[in-house]
């Protein structure tokens, strides 16, 4: 076990809670718990929303991804990177010149109905859930592979560090918190990064693909996960051990779906072309309807710091997202074992030392990628949970904006009881899979109704349920059947797996429609609620 491990875990876990309890300081009222005040200037915010955001899906996903099936797999950053633009353009403005402290809030001030407050709601908890359930099993998971020790721990660990930062700090704690932990991932995967692209330009920059087919690096052992048949014929079995000298090729598993050779390089296999357009419409979308993303935005002054901390984001989350698609393209040089295993999400944590070798410096690196893992899955959960928790505090325990910290406090805990109790018994979920369809559940929901309440006076309460039952209610049952029931195949698998490029539209249609049918329900004050939603701040004084 590489003996730096635990002291880099335990310098970022104490890191984190001395930075909270610094934050704690500052944190005296209910609105200090909810929103910091408004008081978040965009540089700190801009941070603080990249760190949350770049979450186990981004520091260990996408690698994985890029690893196993090659560059189809870059719609993801591409997608996640740049729904930050359309959040830019359509919402960040408008959405903090509201007034709102939670989307429920402003379904409330535009619309004035208490059904879709509840509905939204509704669609808060559960995209808030879906999306903390892989944050903790990536904890899992990381803890399980590099320490050798129970996936249940790690889970757990990530679990009570989070909800003990948020409950006694809230917003205004892990704003601090948040943006320490962004700078932390850039440089455990930047640094990392040097010095293996100098290993690989030492060893005669090998190719990801060579056209003999891959082959290990080095003399490795690979324990089989379950039982499976091996591309020349042999069949193996749930934990055998097998033994590949270096430059054994490596073979290909039935159970693993991987791609190889030049396919690695082509677009158009692992996706087609109606999943690569659900997945560009869910990751462009679905930013503007994530909770945790859009409750930072409260936290700006006015909104003109909304927008500036908006354009900050753009660039860090850009530069961000170059590295990790550099290691899944390293993982297939140095990590093939991984290809066997499907164990693919682990390769961030596993190059430095399979390309450096077990000395000092892959063992610190190797630590140095494992804390920025943990600060990962910390900076996410913290943004998810406060988002949550918020909703739970207003509308579910409804203490409104004049509740008390102790109901705030309460209201985290009720937070993170159901995500955390889910990850302890679902290990084995594709990481990046399940936070695309939380995308595509914010994208079909909250997206929509965004776009059109601050865009279109005459979106009603009636036609925006109807939407958010249609388009969101279909992306859950996507979700739900992707997770929970059987596999599918063929037109069936695209159109539940990737269900954006369906359910997207039929929220916009549905909700115009409904809309259409109801005129008569827009809200008399809506000449109003749209001059307070698009005035400067400077107009109003």
């Amino acid at each position: 076990m590489n003996p730096y491990l635990a002291p880099g875990l335990v310098v970022v876990v104490l890191l984190t809670v001395a930075i909270g309890a610094y934050g704690l300081r500052f944190a005296r009222t209910t609105s200090d718990f909810l929103v910091a005040s408004r008081s978040v200037s965009p540089s700190w915010n801009a941070a603080a929303i990249s760190g949350e955001y770049l979450s186990a899906a981004s520091f260990l996903g996408v690698a994985g991804l890029i690893l196993c099936y090659g560059v189809d797999m870059l719609w993801y950053p591409v997608g996640f990177a740049a729904g930050y633009l359309a959040l830019l353009l359509f919402v960040a403005a408008p959405l903090r010149r509201s007034g709102a402290f939670t989307l429920p809030d402003f379904c409330q001030v535009r619309l004035r109905s208490a059904p879709l407050r509840r509905l939204a709601t509704a669609f808060v908890l559960f995209i808030g859930c879906l999306y903390l359930l892989p944050q903790l099993q990536g904890a899992g998971l990381t803890f399980s592979t590099v320490t050798g020790g129970s996936y249940v721990w790690g889970a757990l660990l990530v679990g009570v560090v989070v909800t003990a930062n948020v409950a006694f700090g809230g917003m205004r704690a892990i704003t601090f918190v948040q943006a320490f932990q962004y700078w932390l991932k850039l440089t455990a995967l930047a640094v990392p990064m040097i010095f293996l692209i100098l290993q690989w330009q030492a060893d005669g920059r090998p190719a990801a693909t060579p056209r003999a087919g891959a082959v290990f690096p080095a003399a490795t052992t690979v324990v089989i996960e379950q039982d499976a048949v091996l591309d020349g014929g042999r069949a193996v079995e749930a934990g055998e051990t097998l033994h590949f000298a270096a430059g054994d090729p490596v073979p290909q598993v039935s159970t693993v779906d991987a791609r190889f050779g030049p396919e690695w390089l082509l677009p158009g296999g692992e996706l087609g072309l109606f999943a690569t357009y659900s997945l560009i419409l869910a990751t462009f979308l679905g930013t503007m309807g994530l909770p945790h993303v859009l409750v930072r935005f409260y936290t700006n002054p006015d909104g003109a710091s909304a927008r500036r901390t908006t354009l900050v984001v753009l660039a860090m989350v850009g530069v961000f997202y170059l590295l990790p698609t550099l290691y899944g393209v390293l993982g297939r040089i140095y990590t093939p074992q991984l290809l066997m295993t499907g164990r693919t999400d682990a390769v961030v944590l596993l190059l430095p030392e399979a390309a450096l070798g077990g000395g000092h410096l892959g063992r610190l690196l190797g630590a140095l990628v494992t804390a920025g893992a943990l600060a990962a899955f910390l900076s996410t959960s913290s943004g998810l949970l406060t988002s949550v928790a918020g909703v739970i505090f207003t509308d579910v325990l409804r203490s409104g904006r004049s509740g008390s910290i102790r109901d705030f406090r309460l209201a985290t805990v009720l937070a993170a009881v159901v995500p955390t109790g889910l990850a302890l018994y679902v290990s084995d979920m594709d990481v990046s899979q399940v936070v695309g369809l939380a995308f595509a559940v914010a994208a079909s929901s909250f997206c929509p109704l965004l776009v059109l309440g601050i865009w279109w006076r005459g979106l009603t309460d009636a036609g925006a349920i109807a939407g958010l039952i249609a388009g969101g209610g279909a992306a859950i049952a996507s979700v739900l059947v992707t997770v929970f029931g059987p596999p599918l195949t063929g037109a069936a698998a695209e159109l539940v797996e990737q269900p954006a490029a369906w359910t997207v539209p039929l929220a916009f249609v549905v909700m115009v429609g409904g809309s259409l049918l109801t005129g008569r329900r827009v809200p008399a004050d809506v000449g109003a609620t749209m001059l307070r939603l698009h005035a400067p701040e400077s107009l109003r004084t």
